[in-house]
């Protein structure tokens, strides 16, 4: 029991002894950690107060530079300021002087208006006194002698001005024939080309006269026949080895032809062969029509355009105008209108196109009644053509007014292609005649002597009287012939009128 006690004593002892030597290490340790704290704490006091001087440091140095900068740019505005202020005085100085200047010409002026009134008063006193002197020496009062200076003046104005439009109507009309010459010339040579006038053909050749029979057949079937099939009436005469065609129609003529050509070469004529060779004849007619037309606006280089407008171009092929072929007019009208357009700055496109549809209308104006321009300007407003092209078909030859520059173009390409020498035909009767009239024209005028039309109505040479017609009244009787010319003639192109006016002193020495 004892012994049980005792180390009952022992385990507690040696417990307590445990517990206050943990307790004392804990305490040990924990001071230990208090006393490292206190030095970290004190180091990174340290540390920052470090730092905080430093940024002190750094603040003085940035506001020391600040501070110098500042006051670089006082001083530089202080010098700026100091030069406006000098600069303003002295503006201030020369205003001063500029003012006092001023002052002292406007006392001069005032002091030289004042002698200039008094001098104006004395000149009015002078004019007076030699007005009222020329009247009495003079014996015409100021109204007069007015009037008659006026009148002496409009007299000698008159003729400076009749001088100078002289000369300006001669320098126009120079710089007027350069400019058209070169336009023109420059067009014709990029159109130039040979030209050979056709004819439809209306006679169709045989092998011998007694083809002749056989064409008329038993009792005339055969012509009759060939007449229904192609609507055209054959004249069989006397006419040695020949067959007359005769048709308004020139498409329908040229079927005929073909067909009897065809038919004679067979030998075999009949009415049921005939009907057979000219049905087909007429497929073939009308393929060649189509490909003509293609083939000139190609040439043309016209696009879009309407395939009855096709249609009708390729059967102006078989139309003549004045012994020229219209579809082949038709293609040179083209060509010289896109040029002149380029050398104007016109539309190239409407005037290449109305110039190529212009005599559209002839190909159906034995079918339609009215002029053949307006018959061509209904059909292309009809397949979808513009308002300028209908504009300039219907107005190149005055049927309309021309209102555009494409419109006046192609009526001067259309006389370009027609009036030049060799394009077309005339008859003596109508030539003679146009020659007449340009004559009766320039002969109508009073102090003309004599007037001849030359170069094939190109031209007229007037002669007048020397004694009634002065230098200046020859160049208003040009002109006045010229305008009656425009207004009562119709012609192709132009025609150049020249007054010769011929002085001749005659003396003798005796």
């Amino acid at each position: 029991m004892g012994n049980l006690l005792f180390i009952l004593l022992g385990l507690i002892v040696g417990g307590l002894l445990a517990v206050i030597g943990t307790y004392l290490y804990l305490v040990s340790s924990a001071t230990s950690k208090i006393r490292l704290s206190e030095a970290e704490s004190r180091r990174m006091i340290d540390e920052a107060e470090a730092r905080r001087r430093e940024l002190v440091l750094e603040a003085k140095d940035e506001s020391l530079k600040v501070r110098d900068e500042l006051e670089r740019e006082n001083q530089q505005r202080r010098k700026e300021i100091d030069r406006l202020e000098r600069r303003t005085q002295q503006k201030e100085e020369q205003i001063d002087r500029r003012i006092e200047s001023l002052d002292r010409r406007e006392r001069k002026v005032q002091t030289s208006e004042r002698e200039l009134e008094e001098m104006r008063q004395d000149l009015s006193r002078i004019e007076e006194e030699r007005r009222i002197e020329l009247e009495r020496v003079a014996q015409l009062t100021l109204e007069e002698a007015r009037t008659q200076v006026v009148q002496q003046a409009e007299i000698e104005m008159r003729d400076v001005m009749n001088r100078q439009v002289r000369e300006i109507e001669q320098q126009a009309k120079l710089e007027a024939n350069q400019r058209a010459l070169k336009i023109l010339a420059t067009t014709i040579q990029r159109v130039s080309s040979d030209y050979v006038a056709e004819n439809t053909v209306s006679v169709v050749p045989l092998p011998t006269d007694d083809m002749k029979g056989r064409i008329i057949g038993r009792e005339g079937r055969n012509i009759r026949s060939l007449e229904q099939a192609t609507g055209v009436d054959l004249i069989v005469d006397d006419t040695p080895e020949a067959v007359t065609l005769s048709s308004f129609d020139p498409v329908r003529r040229e079927i005929a032809r073909r067909s009897l050509a065809k038919l004679i070469q067979d030998g075999r004529i009949h009415p049921a062969r005939i009907e057979e060779v000219v049905n087909k004849t007429r497929l073939e007619v009308e393929q060649i029509i189509r490909e003509e037309g293609e083939r000139v606006a190609y040439e043309a280089n016209v696009q879009g355009l309407h395939p009855d407008l096709i249609k009708l171009l390729g059967r102006l092929k078989y139309r003549t105008s004045y012994g020229q072929n219209v579809l082949q007019h038709s293609l040179e009208v083209s060509q010289i209108a896109g040029a002149l357009a380029a050398e104007l700055g016109a539309d190239f496109n409407v005037c290449k196109t109305a110039a190529l549809l212009h005599d559209i209308g002839k190909a159906v104006d034995h079918e339609v009644e009215g002029p053949h321009a307006l018959i061509g300007a209904d059909i292309a407003r009809r397949l979808g053509r513009s308002a300028k092209i209908v504009h300039a078909i219907a107005a190149h030859h005055g049927e309309e007014e021309p209102q555009t520059v494409e419109a006046f173009i192609v009526a001067t390409a259309d006389s370009i292609s027609g009036a030049r020498p060799g394009a077309r035909r005339e008859m003596v009767e109508t030539y003679i005649k146009r020659l007449e009239a340009l004559e009766g024209v320039a002969n109508s005028f009073a102090g003309v002597e004599k007037a001849y039309a030359i170069q094939a109505g190109r031209e007229v040479r007037i002669l007048v009287q020397p004694e009634k017609v002065d230098d200046l009244a020859a160049t208003r009787l040009a002109r006045d012939i010229v305008r009656k010319i425009q207004e009562s003639l119709e012609y192709p192109g132009q025609i150049k009128v020249t007054v010769i006016r011929e002085t001749r002193v005659v003396d003798y020495a005796r």
